[in-house]
């Protein structure tokens, strides 16, 4: 069980990475491709899928310095066999959010294959 939720911890580590740093390998290793990732951001409803994403972090550009730490915590992790539901508190430039996301071990490796995303504060 702890090896599972370290390979989790893992993945959500690549997504938060990925994400500050505009790094598309990174997020394409944590996410499925026929992954969602939905919320709003203002008055937009957002319904994307990864490789769009991916492409509106790289056109803004990594947020934080090289060397610079991204702000994030698991803030708890639902582990039951092959499935996980995993709530993140992150901050994107600037901006606080709450993630949740559903992860699923799939040819026993662990990946997001949905972001449901809260922007707050």
């Amino acid at each position: 069980m702890e090896a599972e939720r370290q390979a989790i911890e893992a993945v959500v580590r690549d997504y938060v990475e990925g994400m500050v740093r505009a790094d598309a390998t990174l997020l394409r290793s944590a996410f499925h491709p026929d992954s969602r990732i939905v919320g709003h951001f203002g008055p937009d409803l957002q319904w994307l899928s990864p490789e769009a994403f991916i492409a509106g972090l790289q056109a803004r550009g990594p947020v934080v310095a090289e060397g610079e730490a991204p702000v994030w915590r698991l803030e708890s992790l639902d582990l039951t066999g092959d499935t996980a539901l995993a709530k993140v508190t992150d901050v994107y430039a600037g901006l606080d959010f709450i993630d949740y996301l559903s992860l699923l071990k799939i040819d026993g490796r662990w990946r997001i294959v949905h972001k449901l995303f809260h922007l707050h504060g």
